[in-house]
């Protein structure tokens, strides 16, 4: 599924005003699998799916970062994935909800997922459960443009995935105007968009896990 289909799904404003904070994945996959720490993967999780306005940007960060080491994502490729985009596709939002809350059950982070559940109920006209994974979505994706400024490569916006480096140009309002820039980088590729001799810069994680 082509990732530009997800763009036109982001319609509504997402942040605020926050800190930026450096992201040391070392720790955040140290602080997951520490039972004793309050980042730990289980408690935080807990708190995500019970009331996710309540995660501040660091322990957003830390799930939605945290991604990187654990071995239950569910991907676009996936088998899975795919029922659910022919679902969204096919605009059986119906089905979109039965097939996104199995996806969802297995990763619950996912930015994908969470936006065709999103447009799901929306169509349903079913605002309590819009506006949970809405908060959610918008907890995530907090931390994930808290990450940096973009203003360099050592500040670069860290991102997991394409998928999600797209929408986060939708967030910033980066449009087609842009040109883009690839070049490679420790753990990672570097995307530069420039327009106007002004430059962005976005980093795609590749760790070798």
């Amino acid at each position: 599924m082509k990732y530009h289909f997800f763009l036109l799904l982001v319609l509504f404003s997402v942040f605020g005003f926050s800190q930026k904070s450096k992201i040391n994945l070392k720790n955040i996959e140290k602080d997951l699998k520490n039972s004793a720490s309050p980042y730990n993967y289980e408690k935080l999780i807990f708190k995500y799916k019970g009331y996710p306005k309540s995660l501040d940007s660091i322990e957003a960060q830390h799930l939605y970062y945290g991604r990187n080491f654990r071995n239950d994502k569910i991907s676009t490729t996936d088998d899975g994935f795919k029922i659910l985009a022919e679902a969204f596709k096919q605009e059986n939002f119906e089905e979109c909800i039965k097939q996104g809350k199995i996806l969802y059950d297995k990763d619950p982070t996912n930015l994908d997922i969470l936006l065709v559940l999103l447009r799901a109920y929306d169509a349903r006209k079913d605002g309590n459960n819009f506006m949970h994974h809405l908060n959610q979505f918008r907890s995530l994706t907090e931390g994930m443009k808290n990450s940096g400024d973009g203003a360099s490569e050592k500040t670069a916006y860290l991102v997991n995935s394409v998928g999600d480096e797209y929408i986060l140009l939708n967030i910033l309002n980066i449009g087609k105007d842009y040109t883009r820039a690839s070049k490679t980088g420790k753990d990672g590729m570097f995307d530069i968009w420039e327009k106007d001799g002004n430059q962005l810069y976005i980093k795609i994680l590749y760790l070798d896990l």
